[in-house]
This record gives C-alpha cells, sequence and structure tokens, in this order.
C-alpha cells in the first residue's frame, strides 16, 4: 500500500504568513520556512513581533478567513485521493488550518497547536512532535506502506529524504539549490507526472 505526504502551505493553500503581512504592511513576517530552516527561531521571532504590534490569534484567523486553496489544488488533492492514501504533514497550527481544510474536503492533516491568552494574545506554540513531518513518515514506513512525500521548503526536506521518493513542488532557488537530489516540479500536472513516476518505481 502507497501513502502520499503533502506539504499544505506553498503546495496547496498560500502561505498564511505572507498573507497575514501583507495585509498587516509588516513585511518582517513575510519570512517563512523557505527562508529560515530553523522553525524554533522563525517561530519566537513571530511572536515576538506579534506582541510589538498588539495582533493576537483574532487578527491572523480574520485574515485566513478571506483565503482559498490555490488554483487547482483541490483538483489535484481530489485526484490523488482518488488513487492513493493522502495525508497532508505541515508546520502550521489548527487554529489557522481549518477554514482551509473545510475548502479543501477535509483530508487528513497532522499539524501543531497555538496557545492564546484570555485576550487572545498568541503566548506560546506546542509542536505535536519535534520533527513530525519525518517522524510521521517514518511511522508509515514502519506500518509497511510505500511513502512518496511533496513538500517546497527546507522544513520538508527532512520527510522527502525520510520517504521512499520525494519531490519538490515550487521549491525557491536556495532549497533547490541545497537539495539537488530531489525531483523539481512546478505545477499541479508534473506533480502529478511525478508522484505516478514515483508509484511505479518504488512498487508496492
Amino acid at each position: 500500500m502507497q501513502i502520499v505526504c503533502l506539504d499544505l502551505e506553498g503546495v496547496l493553500v498560500p502561505e498564511i504568513w505572507i498573507a497575514f503581512a501583507e495585509r498587516t504592511g509588516i513585511p518582517e513576517l513575510r519570512l517563512t520556512t523557505r527562508d529560515e530552516p530553523d522553525y524554533d527561531k522563525l517561530m519566537k521571532y513571530r511572536l515576538g513581533i506579534l506582541a510589538e504590534k498588539k495582533l493576537g490569534l483574532p487578527d491572523i484567523q480574520e485574515v485566513i478567513a478571506g483565503l482559498e486553496p490555490m488554483p487547482g489544488a483541490r483538483e489535484c488533492l481530489d485526484w490523488l485521493r482518488n488513487r492513493f492514501q493522502v495525508v497532508i504533514l505541515s508546520d502550521t497550527f489548527y487554529e489557522f488550518a481549518m477554514p482551509l481544510m473545510k475548502q479543501l474536503g477535509w483530508p487528513t492533516l497532522f499539524c501543531h497547536r497555538m496557545e492564546a491568552d484570555a485576550e487572545g494574545m498568541l503566548v506560546n506554540y506546542h509542536l505535536r512532535m519535534p520533527e513530525q513531518k519525518r517522524e510521521s513518515v517514518k511511522a508509515f514506513k514502519a506500518l509497511n506502506f510505500r511513502t512518496i512525500a511533496a513538500g517546497d521548503s527546507y522544513n520538508d526536506t527532512a520527510m522527502l529524504a525520510e520517504a521512499h521518493a520525494g519531490i519538490l513542488f515550487r521549491p525557491p532557488e536556495n532549497v533547490v539549490r541545497e537539495f539537488p537530489q530531489f525531483p523539481v516540479t512546478k505545477d499541479y500536472e508534473a506533480l502529478k507526472a511525478a508522484i505516478l513516476e514515483a508509484s511505479a518505481r518504488i512498487g508496492e
């Protein structure tokens, strides 16, 4: 049995923090895992800026409520789910992702949790577990799944390396340069073709 593991932001939906940065006019919040490979450092940086600007969870959720999946994402996901088991492995947060999951037809999502105080200010974040993308793929392999993983950022490369086949989707050039071992796809048709090719190569 094969299972496809997809990143969420940058693969199926827009980057939430970039959308929030654009809405609020805070360019520092445009920094993502495409730019900073240290996730803890990135999140502490973000929380510090939010505290300084007195912006909280309701402000972020208001922006997310106006977002939609990337054009063609729902169709690609439906195509994959007709052929494979599919799990979304993301470093986003359930408090952010639920409106977008509804628009994607409620695929299975593994991600993290945010902690807000009584006023809705974000005070901390809680990882489901360290390296949850890689560890999830490792667990699927232990359950005798053949795994194919696709993502776009630094924080996806560990799961791509752990999987039986890893694929980059619309990655930035810095990630392509550092991880030349992964094939690069630029659109959903190319991603589907790469997944089918990987599926045939790795077998059942």
